[in-house]
């Protein structure tokens, strides 16, 4: 769905493409959503038991659809569960597991079930990827996402052209619900788009009521993903009072920017984005050559200060460094001048290329359990 609109005009989110530089609230309110509030965020610390992660204490998560019916369940004690997923390619970057990072928090603090959703269909249907090869990188993306620090009790794999069965009796339910100019006008499909990819969105809505079947209870979903995926769970709230099941609710994050200065990291252009599988001579190659609030020397630098709030490196602090002192100590000394670009940098590099060699060590002990983690070999 595009966000082009009279107050909208610079910029343009759907679930493919971002495009210009996104005014958040102005995003939030065309899409209908509402934006997390000071006593929300109060609410989820004293059910997590009086801590608050930092991606929404910096909010980066910053809009909801029936948030707080997922909280009043928490504080009655009802079941719920979690549910994102990924569109399987080869070139997994930071951006992608920030949404992950969360929902393992919300499983730690919450005791709650994650059901991931690989949607390798999507990518043959809509980016034409070989089928064979976007299976493969389901599996491949599925190590990245273990090594996140996910127990088996605390995520249930789908990969879609594999358990399809689980899906495709709650999906041509959903198909019933939706006409094709519904489709179309939601996607921005034409009469030229393969009717796969105009069917894939059902499959998609479908893993929101698969929770409610599988344990025979209503069981709605907190979805954690970017915002320009809200075109798929505006159309799973609309339908599910016609078939019976709770509302899925959504908790929206904010682009991570690309090392070049866009507002989003791009998979299609490898200098903008740092993949999960670089290694670390190329992370620090990418992250010196980023785009910073800085100033052009380092002797002015010194004088004025540097402008953190349009920096991408210290974005980065924000969405990757957990550390409270450390990020306001860096904002504080790049304003004041003590800090030039190329130290904070470095900082940034160290930081990042640690998380890096984590998941990558991570990843290798994920080869050998991964069947433990498959919905398949749970629910039968």
């Amino acid at each position: 769905m595009e966000t082009r609109t009279q107050d909208t005009a610079s910029f343009e989110v759907t679930p493919w493409e971002v495009r210009g530089k996104v005014d958040y609230r102005k995003l939030a309110e065309h899409f209908g959503v509402k934006l997390i509030t000071e006593s929300e965020l109060e609410q989820i610390r004293k059910l997590a038991g009086g801590e608050l992660h930092y991606l929404l204490r910096r909010g980066f998560f910053f809009a909801h659809r029936g948030l707080d019916s997922i909280l009043q369940r928490i504080e009655k004690g009802q079941r719920w569960a979690l549910y994102t997923g990924r569109g399987p390619s080869a070139d997994l970057h930071l951006g992608h597991i920030l949404p992950w990072m969360f929902a393992k928090w919300l499983c730690d603090r919450f005791g709650v079930e994650l059901f991931f959703e690989m949607t390798d269909d999507e990518k043959f249907l809509v980016r034409d990827l070989p089928l064979e090869e976007a299976n493969k990188y389901a599996y491949d993306n599925a190590l990245t996402l273990i090594a996140i620090g996910f127990k088996p009790e605390q995520l249930h794999l789908i990969i879609d052209t594999e358990d399809i069965k689980y899906l495709y009796r709650i999906a041509i339910r959903v198909a019933k619900c939706l006409t094709l100019s519904t489709v179309k006008h939601t996607f921005g499909f034409t009469d030229s788009t393969n009717v796969g990819a105009v069917f894939f969105p059902t499959l998609q809505i479908a893993v929101a009521f698969l929770p409610t079947e599988l344990y025979r209870e209503e069981t709605p979903v907190l979805i954690p993903a970017g915002i320009d995926q809200d075109p798929y769970f505006r159309l799973a709230r609309d339908v599910a009072d016609r078939l019976g099941y709770p509302k899925p609710c959504t908790i929206y994050c904010k682009f991570v920017p690309a090392l070049t200065g866009e507002e989003k990291m791009s998979s299609s252009r490898p200098e903008t984005a740092i993949y999960i599988l670089d290694d670390d001579k190329t992370v620090k190659k990418k992250i010196m050559n980023a785009l910073t609030g800085g100033q052009p020397t380092k002797e002015l630098q010194r004088k004025l200060g540097g402008n953190p709030d349009v920096c991408v490196v210290y974005r980065y602090f924000q969405a990757y460094v957990d550390d409270d002192s450390l990020v306001s100590k860096i904002y504080n000394d790049c304003k004041s001048g003590n800090l030039i670009c190329g130290e904070c940098k470095l900082i940034l590099y160290e930081h990042i290329v640690r998380l890096l060699q984590e998941l990558r060590e991570r990843r290798e002990k994920a080869k050998d359990v991964l069947e433990y983690y498959r919905i398949s070999t749970k629910f039968r």
